[in-house]
């Protein structure tokens, strides 16, 4: 979702960029690299032909689930979700509970801001189960730790200062130095809980007392500050009504806010559909029983069909859930071979948007981003495929 990358093409290679992080890099190289094929049954078809097996395929279901789009753009989720209610289907997002951190957030229960508020005012940076380093290479150097802002002048050195919480000293961790909280797996809570001790002057219930009091004055006296939630918050165990709790208690000192690390470049804009088509972030089903589901594995039970778009759940999911969904009569709609397209009976290449298709997204922190297309494809893209699928059901 960067918005200020120049690049130079020669056909399908790239020859000259700026502003592109090695993530970036290698999306831009992947365009000639792997990709989708239209199939069905096993056999190289037609593109026509391969949407009209997959349209058999789900109206002929009676319990049908949509996962991914993720990786679609703002147009293809909200016609998605129209394909959802035609069909009676579940949709959502098959690899990440970040779902339930931009819910809270789109119903006031948790405070945000925007990564340019946080580049021009924050002192303070919170990366909690976050490893932006690696997950979003920009991340740190455009807008949270290491920039200039307009009230931060002086940068990382003297103006902003990162906390890490975390179960392993990730590349972030090692930048933030002193600021590295380590958390055994499935003892945020009890992180959360002791935090939020100190910071009412209690002593904590933890090992270091002290460097947990430090980091209760640090948080006290910021003047703005900024919590990053990565999935290793996000599927904490049990639910995250500790981190809305601890929220709400950093708000009774000064301003901090929550913006959610979304693993694909449009979850966002799926999260904000969904919730405002239905209530919830998602997932959520059209069917009789209506409304927000338990997660993926409530969805799988009876499930008869699956149409994966732009997303390899295969790859991503527990090994348990990864084996059950692919036991599920399956179609995929994406740009590149993966896990998730080698086990469909059915698969329909797409453009790559923001390279050979345009469109629009959201930004993590809900800022919209329009973009065109860079390069000449005859490939169509999602929201293209997704309008022939309508037809074909």
């Amino acid at each position: 979702m960067c918005d200020d990358i120049e690049a130079d093409f020669d056909g399908m290679q790239v020859k000259r960029t700026l502003n592109l992080c090695r993530k970036g890099r290698a999306h831009y190289d992947s365009l000639a690299v792997d990709r989708l094929t239209p199939t069905a049954g096993g056999s190289e078809v037609r593109v026509e032909e391969a949407v009209s097996a997959a349209g058999e395929l789900l109206a002929g279901a009676d319990r049908p689930l949509l996962l991914g789009f993720g990786r679609s753009t703002l147009e293809a989720q909200r016609l998605g979700i129209e394909l959802a209610k035609k069909l009676g289907a579940a949709i959502g997002d098959p690899t990440s509970r970040q779902g339930l951190i931009t819910e809270g957030i789109l119903k006031g229960e948790l405070p945000t801001c925007t990564f340019d508020d946080v580049r021009n005012y924050a002192d303070v940076s919170i990366y909690w189960g976050d490893d932006p380093s690696s997950s979003h290479p920009r991340h740190l150097s455009r807008f949270s730790y290491f920039p200039r802002g307009e009230k931060r002048q002086r940068g990382y050195e003297e103006d902003r200062e990162a906390i890490v919480i975390d179960v392993r000293r990730s590349p972030t961790a090692t930048i933030a130095a002193d600021g590295f909280f380590q958390v055994p797996p499935g003892g945020d809570a009890a992180f959360a809980e002791a935090l939020t001790a100190a910071l009412g002057g209690k002593i904590p219930k933890v090992e270091d007392k002290k460097k947990m009091l430090n980091l209760a004055t640090k948080l006290r006296k910021a003047k703005f500050g900024a919590i990053f939630t990565g999935p290793g918050l996000a599927d904490a165990q049990g639910d995250l009504g500790w981190f809305f709790s601890l929220v709400a208690r950093l708000k009774e000192f000064t301003r901090f806010s929550v913006i959610p690390s979304l693993p694909e470049y449009n979850a966002r804009g799926l999260h904000q559909a969904l919730f405002d088509a239905a209530g919830s972030s998602g997932p959520v089903t059209f069917g009789d029983e209506g409304g927000s589901c338990l997660g993926l594995p409530g969805l799988l039970e009876g499930c008869d069909a699956v149409l994966v778009v732009g997303s390899d759940p295969l790859a991503g999911l527990p090994a348990p859930l990864a084996r059950r969904l692919a036991k599920v009569p399956m179609a995929a709609v994406g740009t590149h071979r993966n896990l998730t397209t080698d086990a469909a009976g059915v698969t329909i290449p797409t453009a790559m948007a923001g390279l050979e298709a345009g469109g629009a997204a959201l930004r993590a922190d809900g800022v919209r981003v329009d973009f065109d297309s860079a390069v000449e494809s005859d490939r169509s893209a999602d929201l293209q495929i997704l309008e022939m699928l309508m037809e074909a059901v």
